[in-house]
């Protein structure tokens, strides 16, 4: 198992190092920091403009001191996976497009198992997301792990053992959700719940391997309130759904269902990407 971590020292990415490392134990992990414009702290940049005699000095120090600062913030979210069980290696990058889509990058480039981020908001009116892993979601080619840094202590257990519970409506990418379940936690038990928001799918007949409750709001938010409540309901240690497809520009687009359930569960939420 290789795993993607995007990591700049919040309590987000903390909490992401804890329950990947829960769900993905012993895994290979790459811990990723990227320096992105104005680079360097705020507090660094203050220092560093008192101490320059002019500008290109200062500019000179900001590119060095940056990178000191840079390598010294990934080699703690190193330290801190290494303890969570993984076995880290740190990779510092910069980067114009912000870190968003710097992450995309990245895991378009080391094409991991899954990447995994942390979320800062904290309700409807403060997206649970925030705009770097909004991004991710929708831009990364890999599987998007998305922690809450406000998860409980009932949902931090059952992120340990709990099932793994699959939002499915007979399409293609709910099919690849579920196979990438069945392929990213080996040993859990897998719960698919079939959803929709307005088609009629016999989401039982198609997957009869599995124990599908079934679920039919008369929107999106509706369908994903009751995926929802049924992840409460099992304790559930994730939950799983797969965006639409791809845009013209082979970027990921999020279907409605799943940017909806990122959004009412503070449970970790894995996204599949399309074909």
């Amino acid at each position: 198992m290789k795993v993607v971590l995007g990591y700049d020292g919040s309590l987000a990415a903390n909490a992401a190092i804890r329950s990947g490392a829960a769900l993905f134990p012993a895994a290979d992990a790459v811990v990723v920091y990227l320096c992105t414009p104005p680079f360097g702290s705020k507090g660094l940049r203050a220092r560093l403009r008192h101490s320059a005699r002019n500008v290109d000095e200062l500019i000179d120090l900001v590119d060095s001191e940056s990178e000191g600062e840079a390598a010294r913030m990934v080699d703690t979210g190193v330290i801190l996976a290494r303890a969570a069980g993984w076995n880290p290696e740190p990779l510092v990058k910069r980067t114009w497009a912000g870190e968003g889509l710097g992450l995309a990058q990245v895991a378009e480039q080391l094409e991991p198992d899954v990447l995994i981020v942390g979320a800062r908001g904290i309700g409807a009116t403060d997206s649970k997301l925030g705009s770097v892993s909004d991004l991710v979601v929708h831009h990364a080619p890999r599987a998007v792990l998305v922690v809450s840094q406000n998860m409980i202590s009932a949902e931090y257990a059952a992120v340990a053992d709990g099932p793994v519970v699959v939002g499915v409506d007979g399409s293609t990418g709910s099919d690849r959700a579920l196979a990438a379940a069945g392929a990213l936690f080996p040993g859990r038990e897998v719960v698919s719940v079939g959803v929709d928001d307005g088609s009629a799918v016999d989401v039982a007949a198609e997957q009869p391997a599995h124990r599908v409750p079934r679920f039919r709001g008369s929107g999106a938010g509706a369908t994903a309130d009751a995926l929802v409540a049924f992840a409460e309901d099992q304790r559930a240690g994730v939950v799983v759904v797969g965006s639409r497809g791809r845009s013209a520009l082979k970027k990921v687009l999020l279907g409605s269902v799943a940017a909806a359930t990122l959004q009412r569960t503070y449970r970790p939420v894995l996204v599949v990407p399309g074909g």
